[in-house]
């Protein structure tokens, strides 16, 4: 199985990240259709990227092959889910934001609890929540069927119009850089919260 977006260049992956909308990801009973995407590039000049540094053993996952899960802990409690972009040795990645579950949804409540419907996967935790993975799927390749997750192109494609972008959530650096994409309207897109930094507590007197 190929996709023209498994041979596009790291430094593509804003456009990668775009025509990611609409696609299905499924894993255990559940599968979700991606409504919101963030991209990032590990080619040196994206300070927000894991791999902005270079190889390390987490980031190892991020430069490739493409198509593979790279997933990551965040704050002792949430994983994260992204696809691995850009060409082998080259590293990029995108966030799997939110999205809507179209099959297996009692499966998605069975983990996320009595919520409505399109709070299920609304956000990158939660939508990993839903999907029941973890750890387990880092470095797995989502294309070949042989992994926990599968990737799958949707048969309705988004219009281009119906795509909007805007800064990225969550990151402290390059946060303005305009990389989150998301459709338009929909009600599973998760709520923007603009980057604080945190306050330097002064020392007391």
């Amino acid at each position: 199985m190929t996709f023209p977006w498994l041979d596009a260049p790291a430094a593509e992956i804003p456009n990668t990240a775009r025509s990611l909308l609409g696609w299905r990801v499924s894993a255990h009973g559940v599968t979700i259709r991606l409504t919101e995407v963030e991209a990032y590039a590990g080619t040196g000049e994206d300070p927000a990227s894991h791999a902005h540094r270079g190889l390390t053993p987490r980031t190892q996952v991020m430069f490739g092959p493409p198509g593979y899960a790279y997933t990551y802990f965040v704050f002792g409690v949430h994983w994260c889910l992204n696809i691995i972009c850009g060409r082998e040795g080259e590293a990029a990645a995108v966030l799997l934001r939110a999205g809507e579950v179209v099959d297996g949804i009692d499966a998605a409540r069975g983990r996320r609890g009595n919520v409505a419907s399109h709070e299920l996967a609304r956000g990158p935790a939660l939508l990993v929540t839903a999907l029941g993975v973890g750890r387990e799927a880092n470095g797995t390749s989502m294309i070949d069927g042989k992994g926990p997750l599968t990737l799958t192109p949707s048969a309705d494609p988004v219009l281009a119009e119906a795509i909007k972008s805007g800064p990225r959530v969550g990151v402290a650096s390059a946060h303005d850089v305009p990389w989150r994409f998301w459709i338009a309207g929909d009600p599973t897109v998760s709520a923007y919260r603009r980057h604080t930094p945190r306050r330097t507590r002064q020392p007391s007197r």
